[in-house]
């Protein structure tokens, strides 16, 4: 049976891979299980299921290849889930039917938990004439208000994957509200926003000539290009968005730009995509290869490298076949052209182990090669498919051998293209890998540098009792067993002192060996110059990079962590990528530490509670909310809630309630993040008064009754003081001012281009 690098891995499959029973009974014993369960389904598309079934478990054996974590979790269970992560819907039509038609849309393939991504460009802008009905438009902004409520509505419904992006054309008359929309910390949260930066744009940057903004081929507004720039550039240094996509770029080097054209990206931007587009993701685990780490004769096993491409584009292939998709459009789409997005993680920790800085010279020239033996066996192996199998149905030969991204591909490969097509249209991608790349033994995340080299990890018995763990990266791991408590080679490096323009250099380098785009994040500090800044985009365009995300710590959306370093174990105090699940985390109330629950708390005999009555207006029964407590290390707190009506319009969604909220209260931490976001629910059917006091939803009103229940209990201070609320809280040694709206801590960062949780793992990208 595998032995998991850490407990905090096998955790995570616990929680988030492990196929199980409706009432939480496992069904995967191991996680042998788990690899056979996937192996399985993915084999089903296969005229030989069995033989390709035990390849596809060697493939996924010791974490070599990883699905998306929507993969791992959902294939071969029966659910009605897609394994698709991400979408971009459909072109947003210029008319108010048109708009609600996507709008709803939208909601569908986020009830299944795919997040999405929009081009908002093709809205008329705030002002111009309505024909028909003798008014003036909204503008884009207005329906993006109304998106980013839907979302956080069904959020709070339960979903809590919910993401989106938001891009919107460098010369749309809107562009300047666009840029500066979330400078309002309440407003667009569940966005990423990112302009689409075109070719003829910069040139004009460079120039400081005009820029116009247009409009159904009518010049509204013009502009200097070089202030609009400095603009953009303005904005997210001061909070973090918009990002840029150099969307000229993404489409010529598109393979299928003879057959569609982009506008959009998926919410964490590795997968630009066309209308109904949609992305499935993998990764191949660079750290699991390296033979010999830290050795004179440290290297990646290439032919060991090629073989687990080889499979792993099979099995994303397969994938296509027996995925669900929430909407006909998206399935016909991927079955027509077959993208798939495969991967690397563990990046970082493997040029550690060959003896490579990251972000050196060398290490881009490796990280190159690399990417390009990736590119070079994944178009083969589609090649392969292809002569068993067809190639995609949309395959033009010459078309296809035209398009920008095959120029540099080597000859041997293009004349295979020529002769049998190719079974997938686009191939690789780098995604996010933070809560894959923990499961499998704390790897670095997708491309990325170590964030930190190690991190201390508190977990409350179910006794009361507290354990400590350590949890390591891979390669520090690594380094132990191989050399004791010899310190760390000076070719260790982690995201806290790597240079911006190193960061660059990386994304570069992979960037050219990448069909599709890259979700990377360059972290900057505070007290980076404006000018340097702005010099990071500009070398992002000039070296290749198909878009660019910086983060830098801002009054707006806060700070990434602090973490406290030492010359002899740097990072000590930092957390990890992505940990662990949002039911495990406990702010201790006395000493502010953040700590763990291994297990939910047992119910005792009996509890003290209090039951309220909730009369919503035009209602005819009344709700009736008990809340029960248990006390534990001295604090009383919430354990269980029911919620109950005499409505059966009501019955489903209280009972859904009832198990949900009790199930986040029984695993404990600072659960008053389910008082926010129940309050923050609306009814589009509109609200009620109610003691003097609008109330947007009957949610909302619970929500209210909840947090009157916390505030009696001692549990949180006062009204509207729940963790949302207090974004100046500090928790162990870091003072970050932002709050994870999954689980409530305050280890939220910004990695693989979405603001991430390192200690529930939730991130806004889904």
């Amino acid at each position: 049976m595998t032995r998991f690098a850490a407990p905090i891995a096998e955790q995570i499959w616990d929680m988030k891979y492990r196929l199980k029973e409706g009432d939480g009974a496992p069904i995967d014993a191991t996680v042998e299980e788990t690899w056979r369960r996937v192996a399985r389904a993915l084999a089903a598309a296969e005229s030989d299921p069995a033989s390709w079934e035990d390849r596809f478990y060697a493939a996924l054996e010791d974490f070599r290849f990883l699905p998306a974590g929507r993969i791992t979790a959902g294939a071969g269970t029966d659910r009605s889930v897609t394994l698709f992560n991400c979408f971009v819907m459909g072109t947003i039509p210029d008319t108010m039917a048109g708009i609600f038609e996507a709008l709803k849309e939208a909601a569908l393939t986020m009830q299944q938990g795919g997040g999405i991504g929009y081009d908002f460009s093709t809205i008329r802008p705030k002002g111009a004439r309505v024909k028909g009905v003798a008014a003036d438009a909204s503008g884009p902004l207005s329906f993006m208000d109304v998106w980013d409520a839907m979302c956080r509505t069904i959020v709070s419904a339960g979903s809590r994957r919910g993401a989106m992006m938001a891009t919107m054309r460098c010369d749309h008359p809107d562009i300047e509200e666009f840029i500066t929309a979330k400078s309002d910390a309440a407003r667009l949260r569940m966005f990423n926003m990112s302009v689409l930066i075109t070719d003829d744009f910069m040139a004009a940057v460079k120039a400081d000539h005009a820029w116009d903004l247009v409009w159904d081929g009518a010049v509204v507004k013009t502009v200097m290009a070089r202030a609009l720039w400095d603009r953009i550039m303005r904005a997210t240094y001061d909070y973090a968005e918009p990002g840029v996509i150099f969307i000229d770029r993404i489409n010529a080097m598109n393979n299928l730009a003879y057959c569609e054209t982009i506008a959009a990206t998926n919410p964490c931007g590795e997968q630009p995509l066309p209308p109904y587009g949609a992305c499935l993701l993998g990764s191949v685990n660079l750290a699991r290869l390296v033979s010999d780490p830290f050795g004179d004769d440290a290297a990646l096993d290439e032919d060991a490298l090629d073989d687990l491409v080889a499979t792993a584009i099979r099995m994303m292939d397969n994938t296509i076949d027996v995925s669900r998709f929430p909407l006909a459009e998206q399935e016909a789409e991927a079955q027509d052209k077959r993208r798939i997005g495969l991967g690397v993680t563990g990046l970082a920790d493997a040029l550690l182990m060959v003896g490579l800085r990251y972000g050196s010279d060398a290490a881009a020239a490796q990280t190159e090669a690399w990417m390009k033996r990736i590119a070079r066996a994944a178009y083969l192996a589609s090649v392969g498919i292809a002569r068993e199998k067809g190639a995609f149905p949309l395959f033009d030969r010459d078309a296809y051998l035209a398009s920008g991204s095959l120029a540099h591909m080597d000859d041997d490969v293009r004349q295979a293209i020529a002769e049998h097509g190719i079974r997938n249209a686009l191939l690789t991608s780098v995604a996010p890998t933070g809560t894959i790349s923990l499961y499998a033994g704390n790897v670095s995340s997708g491309i990325e540098p170590v964030f930190a080299y190690a991190y201390k990890r508190k977990v409350l018995q179910k006794d009361g009792s507290r354990t400590e763990e350590e949890v390591v990266d891979y390669a520090v791991q690594m380094w132990r067993e191989r050399m004791g408590d010899a310190p760390l080679p000076d070719h260790f490096v982690n995201a806290q002192t790597l240079a911006p323009l190193d960061h660059v250099r990386m994304q570069a380098a992979a960037q050219k060996w990448v069909d599709s785009s890259i979700s990377k994040t360059i972290n900057v500090p505070v007290d980076i110059d404006f000018e340097a800044f702005k010099d990071v985009y500009l070398q992002a365009y000039e070296t290749g990079c198909k878009g660019c995300t910086t983060y830098r710590p801002n009054e707006v959306t806060g700070s990434v962590l602090e973490v406290s370093q030492s010359d002899e174990a740097p990072a000590e105090e930092a957390r990890a990528d992505d940990v662990t699940d949002s039911r495990e985390i406990v702010a201790d109330a006395v000493s502010g530490e953040v700590i763990y629950m291994s297990e939910p708390l047992d119910r005792p005999a009996e509890l003290e509670g209090a039951t309220y009555k909730l009369k919503w207006p035009d209602s005819e029964h009344a709700i009736y909310i008990t809340i029960n407590d248990i006390v534990t290390a001295g604090q009383r707190r919430p354990f269980e809630i029911f919620i109950n009506s005499k409505n059966m319009e009501h019955f489903a969604w209280t009972v859904a309630l009832t198990r949900m909220i009790s199930a986040v209260f029984r695993r404990g931490g600072d659960v008053t993040f389910v008082v926010e976001e129940l309050k923050a629910v609306f009814d589009p059917r509109g609200g009620a008064w109610m003691k003097g006091k609008y109330v947007p939803s009957i949610l909302a009103a619970i929500g209210g009754v909840i947090e009157k229940h916390l505030i009696a209990i001692g549990f949180l201070a006062g009204e509207g003081l729940g963790l949302k609320a207090d974004p100046q809280a500090d928790v162990v040694s870091m003072k970050p001012k932002v709050s994870c709206t999954s689980c409530g801590s305050f280890d939220m960062r910004m990695i693989e281009g979405c603001m991430t949780c390192a200690s529930c793992g939730h991130s806004k990208c889904g």
